[in-house]
């Protein structure tokens, strides 16, 4: 009777051990990263590329013990993953929709959008294209299928059909030009490109002396340039003019003081969209980028405006004698 009772004092003793010991250990899916430390994925539309690399490597400089693995796709395809809770945090050119924002709370989550900067949209040509202005309104009509020959914009241009190369079919940069450009239209021309990446879109052009890219300006810049005021020069920007016909005077291009005016006519918001419920590493990253002088000044330096930009002015008068 007592070694029987010994027997059943040592099973449960044992099964509640092993219980305990469950209940200790993490569950598959629960999270550990802090505001600075840990490691997540995140995605960002490809197009952003460039900056979010740089961001991501001084970050981590900063905080060695967080470790960021970006994940770059379209637009879409980054929202949807944050929609299904795969991702806690996407950078994109837009906002969330009110339906988005809905859905989100009516699963007890908080969506928030925070703005991180301005990009210009810039339009790309092949050295070889002399044409080096156009107006807003003759994009349009680019767009619509409407003007589809170099010699509509220049009669002495022989460079005949005009291409137009995307970097994706689903980008932001897509989705811009369809929303604020053509109000939610399709794109009707019959030579439109969509490649993969926006590396693609400046090869394209390169090749291709008749092409329009379409690109976010972030991938232009020159890094030999300290001012960015100068673009890679293995291609060229247009200038472009909000009024029609456009002239050298009035044309502009996605300069950060022509952003910064509103001069340029092809500007986008880049958002950092989080449903991030613990408020952990991609919320940390968001501030670094947003709010810390860092994290800004690497836009600056990437030929973006900063989203808080505190810029100066100053007028130089330039002697000719």
């Amino acid at each position: 009777m007592i070694r029987n009772l010994f027997n059943i004092l040592v099973a449960t003793t044992l099964v509640l051990s092993f219980t305990a010991g469950c209940k200790s250990k993490p569950k598959k899916n629960q999270r550990t990263d802090t505001y600075s430390s840990g490691t997540i994925k995140f995605v960002s539309d490809e197009s952003f590329r460039p900056i979010i690399e740089e961001e991501v490597q001084i970050f981590e400089h900063i905080y060695p013990q967080a470790k960021l693995i970006p994940e770059y796709t379209n637009e879409l395809d980054a929202v949807n993953l944050l929609m299904k809770e795969k991702r806690y945090l996407a950078i994109t050119s837009r906002n969330f929709t009110k339906e988005e924002v809905q859905n989100l709370k009516d699963r007890k989550f908080l969506p928030v959008a925070i703005p991180l900067a301005y990009d210009g949209l810039a339009l790309i040509i092949n050295n070889a294209n002399p044409d080096s202005i156009i107006s807003i309104h003759d994009v349009k009509e680019i767009l619509r299928g409407n003007l589809n020959k170099w010699d509509k914009l220049n009669p002495e241009s022989k460079l005949g059909d005009i291409e137009v190369a995307f970097d994706n079919k689903q980008s932001s940069t897509v989705h811009y030009c369809v929303d604020s450009l053509l109000g939610g239209k399709p794109i009707n021309s019959p030579n439109i490109y969509a490649v993969n990446k926006s590396a693609e879109v400046i090869d394209f052009v390169e090749k291709h002396p008749n092409s329009i890219g379409i690109i976010g300006s972030n991938w232009l810049n020159d890094k030999r340039d300290t001012t960015n005021v100068t673009f890679k020069r293995n291609i060229r920007v247009m200038a472009v003019s909000k009024l029609n016909p456009a002239t050298a005077e009035n044309s502009y291009k996605p300069y950060q003081y022509y952003i910064y005016t509103g001069y340029y006519p092809m500007i986008r918001t880049i958002y950092a969209l989080l449903n991030d419920p613990i408020h952990g590493l991609p919320w940390g990253f968001t501030n670094f980028i947003s709010n810390d002088h860092r994290g800004q000044l690497i836009i600056h330096k990437a030929g973006l405006l900063p989203y808080r930009a505190n810029m100066q002015v100053r007028e130089v008068n330039v002697s000719t004698e």
